[in-house]
């Protein structure tokens, strides 16, 4: 018996090993994406500058739930963006604030009797103002509460023009976004989505519409979150953009091609991760239907988020995310290792599978067979100590280098106190942050039942 638990203990440990060794891999492909992407993005400029006298109408679909505190500074950075045609569509999805009460006195809005198309169902309209600011038409609908997905889908419905960006009331986009994010349309008529890139708003100095300065934060916590950041932005969805594999298109800021996505069905309601399964809802859609289609990713585009400052907040949305990841994935299974899906099922599924949904089981069983295989004299601690440290140092690196890419992209100017400062959150961010974040996953899993309708709310500041 002791003999058979030895086995299975050094075979666990070996699989840990193995399974680190993967993921590092990976990451380093994902910093070479990153680089390669910088290295042809200025190449591709001259064909982009061709474009930037053509354009695509868009209506931008801000779902907001108890926004008071942002909707207005939010409206406001909107109606400043650089584009020639768009329109604001903000659905008040039964909130217990004054979110609609401010923007129809801000703005002056007035009551219309307007006409919806409910080309997706949702929960019933209660009223919708309009009022237009300039050139650009300002909608409010409120709605009974049906969560996040069921005001996307109302939004829809209303908006006038067939793409749509959808973003959070908390985001803010700098002046060129939709000039940005519209280009991989323009080059590819198959395109049916495009990612923006999702920058923390607390490092950001802006000035008339633009970053200007990027400092991390006097707040540990958020300067690992922005370190993060970079290295799903730059890294992770730069790779799979090259063989679209995207698999997700966050929820706070993306484009959408509308035919698509109203035949897809829309978003998905009582969903803690509606933007990740319309992704996968959209691979389905154009892979059974044997519609062309690409879903690009736009590192140049630019939106500011806020990051949740306290650690109370980062659990209950980390939490959240991995719910919203379990049910997407639980939604859309015959993606797995379906050869009709290609790489987006052998790579992308496997990846977020393996080292995303399974990852805190893994490493939580994995670090427990290491410390069980030394005790039983299975493996070499000094080899071990040695392979942990190089695996760490080499994550440090490779975190440093995606932070140098997003600083070179942006054109920031960075101290020598900046760099020194950036050293060290990425090595506390590979050290701490991940297994404060291997937590809050843990607990999705434990909590699942009780919380998997439970959004939670984030102080906003």
């Amino acid at each position: 018996m002791i003999g058979i638990l030895s086995q299975v203990v050094y075979v666990a440990s070996i699989f840990f090993i193995l399974y680190l060794l993967v993921y590092a891999t990976y990451s380093f492909m994902a910093v070479a994406a990153g680089a390669y992407t910088l290295r042809t993005r200025d190449r591709m400029q001259t064909l982009r500058n061709e474009l930037m006298h053509v354009f695509i109408p868009v209506s931008i679909i801000v779902p907001a739930y108890n926004e008071a505190p942002v909707i207005i500074k939010s409206v406001k950075s909107l109606l400043e963006l650089d584009y020639r045609l768009f329109e604001i569509v903000v659905v008040d999805d039964g909130s217990k604030d004054e979110t609609s009460q401010l923007l129809i006195d801000e703005f002056q809005m007035k009551n219309y009797n307007r006409p919806i198309n409910n080309l997706i169902p949702c929960k019933p309209m209660e009223f919708v103002y309009e009022q237009r600011v300039g050139n650009v038409n300002i909608i409010l609908i409120r709605k009974q509460n049906g969560g996040k997905g069921d005001a996307l889908n109302m939004g829809i419905n209303a908006c006038s023009y067939p793409y749509f960006i959808c973003m959070d009331a908390d985001s803010y986009l700098q002046k060129d976004s939709l000039e940005k994010i519209v280009q991989p349309m323009l080059e590819d008529d198959s395109t049916v989505s495009v990612g923006g890139m999702i920058l923390i708003s607390q490092c950001v100095e802006m000035e008339n519409g633009m970053a200007i300065k990027y400092r991390l934060p006097k707040s540990l916590l958020v300067s690992m979150q922005a370190i993060e950041y970079d290295r799903t932005f730059l890294g992770s969805r730069n790779l799979f953009d090259t063989f679209n594999g995207n698999l997700i298109v966050s929820g706070a800021f993306g484009l959408y091609k509308k035919s698509i996505i109203v035949a897809a069905g829309g978003y998905a309601v009582d969903h803690m991760g509606e933007d990740m399964e319309l992704a996968l809802k959209t691979h389905v859609y154009c892979r059974n239907n044997n519609i062309p289609y690409r879903m690009s990713y736009a590192s140049s585009a630019v939106c500011l988020t806020q990051a949740p400052s306290q650690i109370k907040d980062l659990v209950g949305q980390r939490r959240r995310w991995h719910m919203g990841l379990f049910q997407s994935m639980t939604m859309h299974w015959q993606m797995f290792l379906s050869i009709r899906f290609g790489m987006v099922s052998f790579f992308s599924f496997i990846y977020y599978l393996l080292f995303e949904l399974l990852s805190p089981i893994i490493e939580v069983f994995g670090v427990l067979s290491i410390f069980a295989a030394a005790h039983l004299s299975l493996l070499n601690i000094r080899f071990m100590i040695i392979f942990f440290l190089v695996y760490s140092v080499f994550g440090v690196i490779l975190s440093l280098s995606i932070y140098s890419q997003h600083i070179y992209q942006q054109s920031f100017k960075l101290s020598v106190k900046d760099v020194l400062k950036g050293f060290l959150i990425c090595l506390l961010e590979f050290v701490f942050f991940r297994y404060l974040l291997l937590f809050c996953r843990m607990q999705a899993f434990f909590r699942y039942g009780k919380h998997k309708r439970t959004w939670g709310t984030i102080k906003r500041t």
